[in-house]
């Protein structure tokens, strides 16, 4: 049987799943010698397709006794114990499948996806090479583990060799320019990359790895130059953009830099913390000027899925920092709607809500909260104020005094507490109790000083 091949994608610095190389294609020539043999070899792979390991290993194992020199059966068990994960015998029982049959590349397969799941590198990079002799193909799937071990030089050195062999892939070149980028590379590369882009002017690779090099070396004209170089012999390459938005916001010339962001921070190329970058750039530029507001909410919609960097609660935040809480309470709510969740968010936009009088929306959202949360005191006062401004001074004091019990350690909190106990027994002309709530939240205060 022949199954698809799977590609595998490998970046640099991330953590990696098993790359089963054997599920590309599987041995076809199974013989099967008695009719034994043939029931408990066609019950192994009917068990292992409903993924019951356990049981197509009990039916291998039968067909071992009937046929102990049978590579194919030694093959089928290591690929029971690979799924489940089982690498010490799905390595043993590819190896004596490679030392019955050494001239079946998926048993050497096998072994190397066992020692890429185990991060045995090592020996990974020694069974690729068996591989290669094999299959050629197989040396795309080496440079992809020597950028994941960092074997730069050996990475650089094949990735150079593919290219004068078969030419030039888009992975590769990414790669390319990722080592291009390491300090180590840079001062014997300037001269080479601007020799290779002579040479291959459309090749994007080279022109971005010189562009991180001056950028790096605050040689920013230099990597203009670069960049618009790179935007007239490649008009349509993202990475030009990224460049070139830095620069057209130095000019001031806005509509050229948010049409270059635009660009980057849409593009599936670009880095993610390279698009953050240059968004956070244009905020700093933008920040005064409300005719960049429609541009700066199309651009956080690029990031609404991104769980890593709340692009939304950092913009609040920017403009809480600037009190101005219209638009900090705007960006709050936007990153709410997206993740409602995050209770950091949630407090800020609470706070923002007081800020900017709006406490009909703090009592839905504070009393929504209290269902989710009962146990954060915070709500309660949020709760309690909104309820004390909308003259529901009862409900303020219910709430105020039930959030009490949960405040622990947090004096200036409490002091919270104590001032909106006060306006709620002032609303209900409780004088006494006003009196002494204030007291208590006064003499909190001065502890605080």
């Amino acid at each position: 049987m022949i199954k698809n091949i799977v590609y595998i994608t490998i970046f640099l610095g991330i953590l990696f799943q098993p790359i089963t190389l054997w599920s590309q294609e599987e041995p076809e020539d199974i013989a099967l010698d008695t009719d034994e043999f043939q029931v408990f070899f066609y019950e192994s792979l009917k068990q292992k397709g409903i993924e019951n390991y356990d049981k197509a290993i009990n039916a291998l194992e039968r067909c071992e006794k009937l046929q102990p020199n049978n590579p194919v059966v030694y093959f089928e068990l290591g690929k029971n114990y690979f799924s489940q994960k089982d690498y010490s015998n799905a390595y043993e029982n590819f190896e004596k499948a490679t030392k019955i049959d050494q001239n079946n590349r998926w048993y050497w397969a096998g072994l190397y996806d066992v020692a890429f799941a185990m991060r045995d590198y090592d020996n990974a990079i020694n069974h690729l090479n068996k591989l290669i002799t094999f299959k050629k193909e197989y040396k795309e799937e080496l440079v992809k583990v020597y950028m994941t071990t960092q074997k730069f030089d050996k990475a650089l050195d094949l990735i150079t060799e593919l290219e004068e062999s078969i030419g030039k892939s888009e992975q590769r070149s990414q790669y390319k320019a990722q080592i291009m980028s390491l300090s180590k590379y840079k001062g014997q590369e300037k001269s080479s990359l601007e020799a290779a882009i002579s040479k291959y002017p459309k090749e994007e690779s080279n022109y971005i790895a010189l562009i991180y090099i001056y950028s790096e070396e605050n040689q920013y004209e230099k990597a203009f130059e670069v960049a618009r170089q790179l935007e007239k012999e490649i008009p349509s390459s993202d990475w030009a953009q990224v460049s070139l938005f830095k620069f057209y916001l130095e000019q001031n010339e806005a509509d050229k830099a948010i049409a270059a962001m635009d660009r980057a921070i849409s593009s599936s190329k670009i880095d993610k913390k390279i698009k953050h970058r240059v968004f956070n750039e244009f905020i700093v530029f933008a920040k005064d000027d409300p005719k960049y507001v429609a541009t700066i909410d199309k651009a956080i919609t690029y990031f609404k899925d991104d769980k890593e960097i709340s692009i939304a609660k950092e913009l609040g935040k920017f403009y809480q920092n600037k009190a101005n809480w219209a638009n900090a309470s705007k960006y709050y709510e936007m990153q709410f709607n997206n993740t409602p969740e995050d209770i950091e968010n949630r407090m800020l936009l609470l706070q923002a809500y007081v800020e900017t009088n709006r406490f009909e929306p703090l009592v839905d959202l504070s009393d929504k909260s209290l269902e989710l949360y009962p146990l954060q005191p915070d709500f309660y006062y949020y709760a309690g104020l909104a309820n004390n401004q909308l003259k529901k001074h009862k409900k303020a004091k219910d709430l105020l005094e039930s959030g009490l019990d949960y405040i622990v350690d947090n004096p200036k909190l409490e002091a919270n507490f104590y001032i909106q106990l006060g306006e709620a027994y002032n609303g209900l002309g409780d004088m006494k109790n006003k009196e002494i709530y204030f007291t208590k939240a006064e003499k909190l205060l001065k502890q605080i000083k």
